[in-house]
């Protein structure tokens, strides 16, 4: 009996955590920040994308600063680029969801690891994409955080890794920070629209909190 009730209890509280942070994520993610962003006359157009769980954000090449441009590997018939953040061994490791395992999805978030910044190129805007219409001053913040989550090497070069993007309009470059169950992605994206005044979650894990202030 003892044993049992061990048990139990034991079930109950591995059902509780995840529960929890659910109910956590949910409750902050519906909580927006910037709520009186309006879109300027004069703007620019970024967008945001998911694959239904992971998020990038889309930014014009011709709108791209220099500075966030420089050592980013494109092409001239290439005018869009996509910028996503993630865990190192859980984007070379994991590039299509059946090839996730337990030890890479514990891995991504729990552990301490390095990231990867993931640049996807595209030839024109696609019809997943939700558009989102920022002041310069928003823009340039927002490159800002995009550059400065790039690592550098002694020369200042963004650190490229060769042959190592799902296909040949795709690459991963050395990135800053750790990804975790706090820290992921989807936070990454909303840290960077947060931290450049425009609407956002007060905090969330998931796609979905981000793309419902926008939809």
């Amino acid at each position: 009996m003892k044993s049992l009730k061990k048990w139990i209890k034991w079930l109950l509280y591995t059902l509780y955590v995840p529960i929890l942070y659910a109910v956590i994520s949910i409750g902050f993610g519906a909580i927006t920040i910037h709520k009186d962003n309006i879109s300027p006359i004069n703007s620019i157009s970024i967008y945001l994308k998911t694959n239904g769980v992971h998020l990038d954000i889309i930014i014009p090449k011709k709108d791209i600063t220099p500075t966030l441009l420089i050592d980013l590997y494109h092409l001239p018939e290439e005018h869009y680029l996509a910028f996503g953040w993630g865990d190192e061994n859980f984007y070379l490791n994991t590039p299509t969801w059946g090839d996730l395992t337990f030890s890479n999805a514990f891995g991504a978030m729990f552990l301490k690891s390095s990231t990867l910044l993931h640049v996807t190129r595209y030839t024109a805007v696609q019809d997943n994409w939700i558009e989102i219409k920022i002041e310069q001053q928003q823009f340039n913040a927002l490159s800002m955080y995009i550059q400065s989550s790039f690592k550098h090497d002694d020369f200042g070069n963004k650190v490229l890794l060769k042959d190592e993007g799902y296909t040949s309009f795709d690459n991963f470059y050395k990135a800053y920070g750790s990804y975790s169950c706090l820290t992921t992605c989807n936070t990454w994206v909303n840290s960077g629209f947060k931290e450049s005044g425009l609407k956002s979650c007060f905090w969330t894990p998931f796609d979905f909190g981000l793309l419902n202030k926008y939809q």
